[in-house]
């Protein structure tokens, strides 16, 4: 094989690589995924401008929990049942309808632009201790009865939603 013949073949090779990964790359990292409504065949059939609508479904992507710890002067580690985090974001939505303009026959939009907002939670974890306590040297080693305890841990929920309402020219 000549010289030029392959390097125009390396060239080829790392081209298709390079589209491959660039293709592949952002998809991995995206925390939504857009949902186009189709209204084209309507306006088209109806001779008439509809709405543009669109939405954003959130990919949840669950963390790693937080083991159970071991306390000083307790016979059960904490944190029995962990508290399990998930990531993702709320639902986004996003609209924009026409409005006759009054003085011609041009048209103006309102909008609506609600996009999908972070999202952190915790699910629900349970702690429990048992009903004795740790052995005790002035008691020869042997364990004392004690009242049995079991929390429940809150679940958790963190989100800022917010949306934009605007009017404008075009569609």
């Amino acid at each position: 094989m000549k010289s030029t013949t392959r390097g125009t073949l390396a060239a080829v090779i790392t081209g298709v690589a390079a589209a491959v990964g660039a293709t592949a790359t952002p998809a991995a990292a995206v925390d939504t995924v857009p949902v186009p409504v189709p209204l084209e065949g309507v306006e088209h059939s109806l001779n008439m401008e509809l709405p543009k609508l669109g939405g954003e479904i959130p990919l949840l992507t669950p963390g790693v929990p937080e083991g159970p710890r071991y306390v000083e002067g307790r016979l059960i580690p904490d944190r029995v049942i962990p508290q399990l985090p998930v990531s993702g974001a709320l639902p986004g939505a996003g609209l924009r309808a026409p409005l006759p303009h009054l003085l011609g026959d041009d048209f103006d939009h309102v909008g609506v632009d609600a996009p999908a907002s972070d999202l952190r939670t915790l699910a629900p974890g349970l702690t429990l201790d048992a009903p004795l306590t740790p052995p005790n040297p002035d008691n020869f080693g042997l364990p004392e009865p004690k009242l049995p305890q079991v929390g429940l841990l809150a679940p958790v929920l963190r989100t800022v939603p917010g949306a934009d309402l605007g009017t404008g020219p075009g569609l």
